[in-house]
């Protein structure tokens, strides 16, 4: 692990800010980090507003958007919501559909299959469209680049609206409305919405028409936060609002969907990292393991014991795709080893058998053993897919894209993309990828980095502290938990492995001249145990959370890294 402190502010605007907030110097440092500097910023911070929310018709062709719905209503056309199968792509789905059948009766849902159809919008979807008069589909969380589908579409007769947050290509569809902050010739204040929030804007503007008031669009905020948390997407601006208030509704009254998926598990209040792990790993079963269409059911039924239902079988899609994914990772880590490929500056890995639901997970899988960026491929039809993600500070988007020579079609994010290619394709690209990532990377981000927000003593961890440290959640890109640094720290004597195979490292730490000691948990550092032995002196990067144990309650230092 690399360590890396971060640059400190401005001495000044610490100070300014520290005065006018009254609160400890860490914490003004951690604010102004995040750019948040002067009192009005930082009670938007503290305290978001929905009344801070962007006009969603100053999204490029949101008008367009309302009038063909509003025109469709009108008409009693049969409109199509289409979605992607992932988290982001069935939540928009179940949030469009569920306000628009508020208002007319005529609304369907279409997931494409993962397997015959693949990402983003399909010519199975429109031609089902077409066999079953509907006029007027609507994608979320896909079709920016769905060019010579939406045209083909437009010579049968069907109107498009697309509700992307993906980077459009050079051309844009001849849709009726393509709704997408990253257009370059959008104005929208906020370029980093998830789908489901681009999802949301839409149901914002058409609220709007209606004479509603944000407060009427809160109760679908749960699939929002859902959306932002599983997406990763940046949670600043107004990501921060709509995960704010959408963690509101799932810890207090979730649809019952999300309320079943919870009543499985035993956690009184979520956070958006337990979103992350909780729920959004079971809608996202559905699609990998069986279809999207599951997911949609589930969080648009209304019924509780229904819902009940269809969680534990959505759950148990899940325990699938556990173990499916723990064997894949396994059979490519041998794949890599038996192709003495450890050295190389990528990973790519092949085989046909592989299940292309999992694919995602087991790249992200293997970039924790092999820190650099990985591909996952198996065969899908006649042609090969893959998963790829990056590390921290490299652009795999850029890198696809110097290697499109031998790609079919390609999309998705800086850290994350899919693919497609042809069989007899695969070895070129591998050595095309390996190249392009040779010349192009930084090797010092092949060594995965800490970054810490400060270097602090014990006794700074105060109850008061952690108290307003707790309120810069939601944390996430943008806004990550806070890491700190402390050195000079030593173990009480009481510090051992735990846990059933004994990987974990406990301990208590203390700091000379310093009255504060905190039990510190570390995952997976049992190998760490001699480090801190025998009275060593050692310093630790970590977070701060909260310890529940037989109803008390207490702090503990989240390890992250140890050195002596």
């Amino acid at each position: 692990m690399r360590w890396t402190l971060k640059p400190k502010p401005s001495k000044e605007k610490v100070e300014a800010l520290q005065k006018a907030l009254q609160i400890d110097a860490v914490l003004a440092s951690l604010l102004v980090q995040r750019g948040i500097d002067n009192f009005e910023a930082a009670k938007k911070f503290f305290r978001p507003s929905l009344e801070d929310l962007h006009d969603p018709f100053l999204m490029k062709d949101m008008d367009k958007a309302v009038a063909r719905i509003e025109k469709a209503i009108a008409n009693k056309e049969n409109i199509l919501v289409y979605g992607d199968y992932d988290v982001d792509g069935t939540t928009s789905v179940a949030l469009l559909s569920s306000y628009l059948k508020t208002k007319h009766h005529l609304v369907y849902t279409y997931i494409p299959n993962r397997y015959d159809e693949g990402y983003g919008v399909s010519y199975k979807g429109i031609n089902f469209a077409l066999e079953n008069d509907f006029s007027l589909i609507i994608t979320l969380d896909c079709g920016v680049k769905a060019i010579e589908k939406v045209a083909y579409a437009k010579k049968q007769g069907i109107d498009f609206i697309i509700c992307d947050h993906h980077r459009p290509g050079d051309n844009i569809p001849e849709a009726v409305a393509v709704l997408d902050p990253k257009r370059q010739d959008c104005q929208y204040p906020y370029k980093e919405l998830c789908g489901c929030g681009v999802g949301f804007k839409l149901v914002q503007a058409l609220a709007i028409r209606d004479g509603k008031t944000i407060d009427d669009l809160v109760e679908y905020l749960d699939l929002v936060a859902t959306a932002i948390g599983a997406d990763i997407v940046p949670i600043d601006g107004e990501n921060r609002i709509l995960a704010y208030f959408g963690l509101m509704v799932i810890n207090t009254k979730p649809r019952p969907g999300i309320q079943a998926i919870l009543d499985q598990v035993e956690k009184k209040e979520l956070t958006i990292t337990d979103v992350v792990f909780i729920v959004a790993p079971r809608i996202n079963a559905a699609g990998r393991m069986k279809h999207g269409n599951y997911a949609v059911t589930l969080l648009t039924e209304e019924e509780p014991q229904m819902a009940a239902n269809y969680a534990l079988e959505i759950n148990n899609y899940n325990l699938d795709r556990r173990e499916t994914d723990r064997q894949i990772t396994e059979e490519a880590l041998q794949q890599i080893e038996d192709q003495k490929e450890q050295n190389r500056l990528t990973t790519v890995v092949y085989h046909e058998d592989w299940h292309k639901g999992v694919i995602g997970i087991v790249a992200s899988r293997l970039t924790e053993t092999y820190y650099r960026p990985t591909l996952v491929f198996t065969k899908s039809g006649n042609k090969l897919a893959a998963s790829a993600r990056s590390v921290k500070g490299f652009d795999i988007y850029n890198a696809l894209e110097a290697c499109k020579a031998h790609i079919e079609q390609f999309g998705g994010h800086k850290y994350a993309a899919g693919l497609t290619l042809e069989k007899e394709n695969y070895e070129a690209f591998k050595q095309a990828f390996e190249d392009e990532v040779t010349k192009t990377i930084d090797r010092n981000l092949l060594t995965p980095e800490i970054k810490i927000d400060a270097q602090i003593t014990l006794d700074t961890i105060t109850p008061k502290f952690y108290r307003i440290l707790k309120q810069f959640a939601p944390y996430g890109p943008s806004n990550m938990t806070p890491v700190f640094m402390t050195d000079d720290l030593m173990d009480t004597g009481y510090g051992k492995c735990v846990g059933a195979d004994k990987t974990h490292l406990r301990l208590t730490a203390t700091q000379p001249n310093a009255a504060g000691r905190f039990v510190c948990i570390g995952f997976g550092m049992g190998d760490k145990i001699e480090m801190i032995s025998n009275g060593n002196l050692f310093k630790a990067v970590y977070s701060i959370d909260e310890n529940e144990w037989q109803g008390h309650v207490s702090l503990q230092l989240k390890l992250r890294d140890l050195k002596a």
